[in-house]
């Protein structure tokens, strides 16, 4: 299974409707989610159907009870919010040490970089202590730069989400 989670307000729903095709443009509007959404993504072929399963940064206290046979974890950091990143990388460290996350694979999802300066990537990455990170953790985390509303990064999450290799691995389980 793949999750999509991250702090509150930090654009997982936007994102997620714009992997799955839906058309969004500046008017577009989305609900808080206070639970969990389901999103059928299709790959660029359409050889293959993925359902993620989106849960609520409000339910964060309980994200560690829906973490059974996840293969693949998308954290979603809103950059446009200085105050949130910190808060990220506490919810973010306190995910990579659950034992059932053990071999999963993590997309750091940068969004809103829209409406952030380009300097505002490497400051996230810093405040989230992402070098240090990638030398004492197991997982492979990969970054990816998204904003939910050009669709910037959409292609490169679709394309980590079907990759053949950890598909393949997730058949298994």
């Amino acid at each position: 299974m793949c999750l999509c989670i991250g702090p509150m307000k930090s654009g997982k729903t936007l994102l997620l409707r714009k992997l799955r095709g839906d058309d969004i443009d500046d008017a577009t509007s989305v609900v808080q989610t206070n639970g969990i959404n389901l999103f059928m993504i299709r790959s660029n072929d359409k050889q293959f159907e993925l359902e993620i399963r989106e849960i609520g940064g409000s339910m964060a206290p309980i994200w560690k009870h829906h973490l059974d046979r996840v293969y693949k974890v998308i954290y979603v950091v809103d950059t446009s919010n200085l105050c949130q990143i910190s808060a990220a990388g506490v919810l973010l460290y306190s995910l990579l040490v659950e034992p059932q996350l053990e071999r999963a694979k993590f997309a750091l999802i940068l969004t809103k970089m829209d409406l952030s300066y380009r300097q505002m990537r490497n400051e996230a990455l810093l405040m989230l202590h992402f070098s240090r990170l990638q030398r004492e953790v197991r997982q492979e985390i990969t970054v990816i730069e998204a904003s939910g509303v050009t669709g910037l990064g959409v292609e490169k999450l679709r394309e980590w989400i079907f990759d053949p290799v950890t598909l393949a691995n997730a058949s298994r389980r």
